[in-house]
């Protein structure tokens, strides 16, 4: 069972706040040093309150280089938050087609969450993607 935020101690609230945050900022420095922590023992499905991954935190902020990053260190790719929501539902919401394509490509299943990716990519009329999921 991966653990939240608000599991840890509080003397760790700093350095998790650091690690969430890079997953939001994004870009290479980022990205290596939050690989490294999870290469160091950093849960890669660390999540928030709300349930967000480090890896829903990267996705949702069009972060590919992140997101390829804890895909290579095995996160979750399907894993819902609080809401029931995707990585892969939040990268069509903001039009992160990069993002699209490093989840896509490390297994992120259409069909996981409410809305599906496949529903999301219907109500913002991305029919490039839903007849590549349909297919």
């Amino acid at each position: 069972m991966s653990m939240t935020q608000s599991d840890l101690p509080d003397d760790v609230q700093e350095l998790v706040t650091k690690i969430f945050g890079l997953a939001r900022d994004g870009g290479a420095e980022s990205a290596a040093t939050l690989g490294a922590y999870v290469d160091n023992g950093v849960d890669v499905n660390l999540s928030n309150q709300d349930g967000n991954t480090l890896l829903m935190l990267a996705a949702y902020a069009g972060h590919a280089d992140v997101v390829q990053a804890l895909i290579e260190r095995g996160a979750d790719v399907d894993r819902v938050n609080n809401r029931n929501q995707t990585p892969l539902a939040g990268a069509i919401f903001k039009k992160e087609e990069a993002v699209i394509e490093a989840l896509l490509a490390g297994g992120a299943d259409p069909y996981a969450g409410t809305p599906t990716a496949v529903d999301t990519a219907k109500m913002f009329g991305r029919e490039d993607l839903v007849a590549r999921f349909e297919s």
